[in-house]
């Protein structure tokens, strides 16, 4: 329901070449994922990636899908450079702000039945 998240998933569904799959922490399907892994956070409010068992979020797990992209968005995995005790702030900054400064929705993305494997939800 909110329009970064949203506008994160379509620049990230734009550039992928199909290696990541999304889906709502807060979801039955994201929640039966994060308890696979032994992730627990009350929080819910941070991306989360999971890779072969491992969990990264906030700065790490958006630094590692942008390096993962095609085109000049990879060029964003460069900031691992900066120390993760200030990205991590920054990332936390913007999450808590996000709804008051990009606004939200009343709905979350329905994806298009060519997407619809990318997506864990029901």
């Amino acid at each position: 329901m909110c329009n970064l998240c949203n506008a994160s998933v379509n620049f990230v569904l734009d550039r992928d070449p199909g290696t990541f799959r999304f889906g709502s922490l807060q979801s039955p399907e994201g929640q039966a994922l994060m308890a696979e892994v032994g992730y627990s956070d009350e929080r819910m409010g941070s991306i989360v990636l999971v890779e072969g068992g491992n969990v990264l979020t906030e700065s790490d797990a958006v630094l590692r899908i942008a390096g993962r992209l095609q085109g000049p968005a990879r060029l964003l995995r460069l900031f691992r450079v900066v120390p993760r005790w200030i990205r991590d702030p920054v990332y936390r900054l913007v999450s808590r702000n996000r709804y008051r400064w990009f606004g939200r929705r009343d709905v979350c993305r329905i994806p298009t039945p060519d997407l619809k494997d990318r997506f864990i939800d029901g």
